[in-house]
């Protein structure tokens, strides 16, 4: 059975990193080039949402007995195959999981046009997951 205490703790902390990144949803391309503070804040935060995504999702294919990821955009794949995330929706956190690597383990230069993209455009996949975790949450299951 899903914690949902310890699901809802880590949403809660999602929420607190949005509301976080808000401030930097209208950053231009000099602005965010020319700062790196700014730039370590961001792609760190950014680093600490996909995980916290990823260590939800983690949870819930574990507490459901769903088959286990090798990877961690692979966790979204099996939320898609579980009816818990839209195809459109795992896509993007797909690639987010595969931004998650370049940011952490340094594979290449971080291109600043896609965290800005990220930024301006893919914070409202964080809701939507939010969301779908919360609807998974609140359907009645059956045994």
């Amino acid at each position: 059975m899903v914690d949902r205490a310890l699901v809802h703790r880590k949403l809660a902390d999602l929420e607190t990193y949005l509301d976080q990144m808000r401030e930097f949803s209208g950053l231009s391309l000099d602005q965010y080039q020319g700062d790196w503070k700014m730039q370590r804040i961001v792609e760190r935060t950014l680093q600490i949402m996909i995980e916290t995504c990823v260590d939800i999702a983690g949870h819930l294919i574990a507490d459901s007995n769903w088959r286990s990821p090798t990877s961690y955009s692979e966790s979204f794949v099996i939320l898609k195959e579980n009816v818990v995330i839209d195809s459109p929706l795992s896509v993007s956190l797909e690639r987010m999981a595969k931004f998650r690597n370049v940011v952490v383990h340094r594979y290449d230069q971080i291109d600043s046009e896609i965290v800005l993209v990220i930024l301006r455009d893919h914070m409202i996949d964080f809701e939507r997951y939010r969301d779908a975790v919360l609807s998974y949450l609140a359907a009645p299951r059956t045994l």
